[in-house]
């Protein structure tokens, strides 16, 4: 039998595990097989891994008629347990993510029937193949809408909406928990802080939460992805609304360092500023228990390739740099975990 894996033993893993809060962060294997320094930062301070590329359809399912290939998913999940880090997967319902095999628009052109027969089997047969591996699931990612929704909050031009129907999203999360009753399973989704439709997005989530409820699909937890924007963070950050929205996991946190200057100095300061306010208030609420950094390191940031500076300047959003070195971030991840009240664990 092989020794049990030795728990992460980074400050930032410690400090929130020291107040009943898991900490992790996005990895895949593009990033951590062939980089040895990197693989080692994540296993030391990482308490809990999403799986940021490896179970997309592109991966999984990279044509429409592919059968599943588990070949980067297994992989991921082993590294994970690797490191003693419970993995939560993602995700099992998307419109994105598909790949070059893929045509586009290709699931809007899909009949109801063939949506069903390509969405639902894929579901039972990935949750199937990792019961008893991965503690929760993205069941449901971005499924809800603050504009073009319906009465229950759930976002109308959805493919899997428009060919399926608006049980997609109940039937899944039955799916899911027939495969594995002891997986948590979230809905996760964005835009909940800043913005014009922010609160318009959160009535829609706490909507479609309700509904859900109310018809007792097995929904365990809320992913809020919080995808955050230093350009006027700080003016348009709803503290009070946000505080009643919150629920269990925040599951994509960075800070895309708009609106701030481009030396690396005063833009740090900046987005650990962020930081601070952000988890300031979402620390408050007890039911917050899993806090993960989409990526560890600039080194592996998806706003370097999504949504370059205009200035040309590298992306800063996380808490190490491209060196691996901590930042004003991490500090401030840190303190906030050092601050924050106690709470039962999951």
């Amino acid at each position: 039998m092989a020794p049990a894996a030795a728990a992460p033993g980074g400050s930032l893993y410690q400090a929130a595990l020291a107040k009943g809060i898991r900490y992790g962060s996005s990895a895949a294997t593009w990033q951590v097989q062939p980089d040895a320094a990197y693989a080692a930062l994540y296993a030391r301070e990482s308490g809990f891994l999403l799986t940021e590329d490896d179970l997309l359809w592109y991966r999984l399912k990279p044509t429409k008629d592919s059968p599943l290939d588990f070949t980067y998913g297994d992989q991921i999940v082993s590294f994970a347990t690797s490191n003693a880090q419970p993995v939560l997967a993602a995700h099992l319902v998307w419109d994105e993510g598909l790949g070059d095999g893929w045509e586009q628009d290709a699931l809007y052109n899909l009949s109801t029937q063939e949506a069903r027969d390509l969405l639902f089997p894929t579901i039972q047969q990935e949750v199937a193949h990792y019961r008893g591996q991965v503690k929760a699931w993205v069941v449901a990612n971005e499924v809800t809408d603050g504009r073009r929704k319906d009465a229950h909050g759930f976002w109308t031009v959805n493919p899997w909406y428009q060919t399926i129907g608006p049980t997609y999203v109940e039937e899944a999360f039955n799916l899911a928990h027939q495969q594995d009753p002891n997986a948590l399973l979230l809905i996760n989704d964005f835009g909940f802080e800043t913005g014009s439709d922010a609160a318009s997005r959160r009535t829609s989530m706490l909507a479609a939460i309700d509904y859900l409820k109310s018809k007792n699909v097995p929904v365990h937890a809320v992913g809020i992805q919080a995808h955050l924007n230093a350009n006027g963070f700080a003016r348009s950050f709803d503290t009070t609304a946000y505080r009643t929205f919150l629920a269990i996991f925040i599951t994509e946190l960075d800070v895309q360092d708009d609106g701030l200057k481009a030396d690396v100095a005063s833009r740090d300061a900046g987005v650990a500023d962020v930081y601070t306010r952000y988890l300031s208030v979402a620390l408050q609420e007890p039911a917050v228990k899993v806090v993960l950094n989409f990526g560890l390191s600039d080194r592996y940031t998806w706003l370097q390739e999504d949504y370059p500076r205009k200035d040309g300047a590298a992306r800063r959003p996380l808490p190490f740099d491209e060196n691996l070195q901590p930042k004003p971030a991490y500090n401030a991840i840190l303190q906030a975990f050092q601050g924050a009240p106690t709470r039962t664990p999951i």
